[in-house]
Formats: C-alpha cells, structure tokens, sequence
C-alpha cells in the first residue's frame, strides 16, 4: 500500500550536500531529496528535462546569459540541452527533484559530486 512522504522529517534524515536521495518512483521517473549548499557545476543533460522545486532556503538557477532566483514552495523546469548551474543562496537550500530515473546529476559532465548510485530514502 502506498505511504506518505513527510518533507521535513525525509529532509532531516541526511545532512551532506549534492547527494540526492530517491524518495519515491513515479513510472520511469524519480522523486528525489537533495540538499545543496554553494555553487553547483556547470552541466546540462542530453536527453532528459529537469523539475527543481524549492522546499526550504533559497536557490539561484543559473544560465548562460540569465540567472533565475527560485523561492520556497516555486519551481522552475530545466529543459532538456539546457547549460545550467544550481546554487543555494543563503547558506542550505532543500530541493525536491521530478527527473527520469536515469538522469545522472552532473548530466554531461563528471566531477567529484557525481553519484552513479543513489540511496533511497523509502
């Protein structure tokens, strides 16, 4: 049978930054809890769009030439192709992303925050 998901207290379970954690499946989609703190790494991703909502904090997405300030409880999609950096403002930012489970978070590229395996949380 299915079961909530409580944000706060999933959110309170991990406390490093930029390792997403699967909280639920959605058909070939993933629900996933990550907490960023700084600046992310440039990237974008070949085949999959991406859905960024803020939970708590408050993040900057940027792109070449923009940058968009995202606020709890809005969201902004990331289309596939689409060069971009996550940053959190203000110190920790809590992210709930909506992407296909095989997105990998450093999308085309491979830094030391890229996770090729990731925890579940449920």
């Amino acid at each position: 049978m299915p079961d909530k998901v409580n944000l706060a207290e999933a959110f309170a379970t991990f406390h490093d930054h930029w390792n997403p954690r699967v909280a639920g499946d959605i058909n070939d989609f993933q629900v996933k809890l990550v907490k960023f703190a700084g600046k992310f790494d440039w990237h974008h991703h070949v085949n999959e769009d991406e859905l960024f909502l803020v939970v708590a904090g408050r993040m900057k997405m940027a792109f070449q030439g923009r940058d968009v300030i995202v606020e709890p409880g809005e969201f902004i999609i990331v289309p596939r192709g689409t060069e971009h950096c996550p940053e959190a403002l203000d110190g920790e930012c809590q992210v709930l992303l909506l992407e296909p489970n095989s997105t990998r978070n450093t999308g085309n590229v491979e830094t030391e925050k890229t996770k090729k395996t990731l925890e579940r949380l449920v």
